[in-house]
């Protein structure tokens, strides 16, 4: 007689995330579109613009933050101070072209402002990463109420 196997247990369907996209390159933010519409039903926006971004947190805080480092108006370092300060309590990944050791100074800048911090990615982000840090950021509580309505977010 050959032993029966247990019965297979359901994997609980990741959560769909609000997510916000920043990047002042076009194709990349395609690209990353096109990936996390491919990694679950999570809503995406997609923003060329930090103070138009900075729009959006405040409004209607996601629970993920994809953010390029070097943009024009206000750059990714001085976005993650102003993030911060508003109190944002979503997921941040820091995405960046340049020297490893200007994200590693971005990411110790993030911390020490206690935003949430999931990773600080060299471009381009490859889809498997992506996926870990989607499933990281579902993952997570936020607080009661956060990610909507005014002054949630910065």
């Amino acid at each position: 007689m050959t032993p029966s196997l247990p019965p297979s247990t359901p994997t609980a369907a990741p959560r769909a995330l609000r997510v916000l996209l920043l990047d002042d390159d076009e194709f990349t933010l395609d690209l990353l579109a096109d990936m996390v519409a491919s990694l679950g039903p999570h809503a995406v926006r997609r923003e060329t613009s930090s103070l138009r971004a900075l729009e959006l947190l405040r409004a209607d805080a996601p629970d993920l933050l994809i953010c390029d480092l070097g943009l024009p108006e206000l750059d990714g370092i001085e976005l993650l101070r102003v993030v911060a300060e508003h109190g944002y309590d979503g997921a941040v990944v820091l995405l960046s072209g340049l020297d490893v050791g200007v994200l590693q100074a971005a990411e110790r800048l993030a911390q020490a402002h206690g935003l949430a911090l999931l990773g600080a990615c060299a471009k381009p982000l490859a889809r498997e990463r992506l996926a870990g840090l989607l499933a990281q950021a579902a993952a997570r509580p936020r607080r009661a109420g956060a990610g909507s309505g005014p002054g949630r977010a910065p």
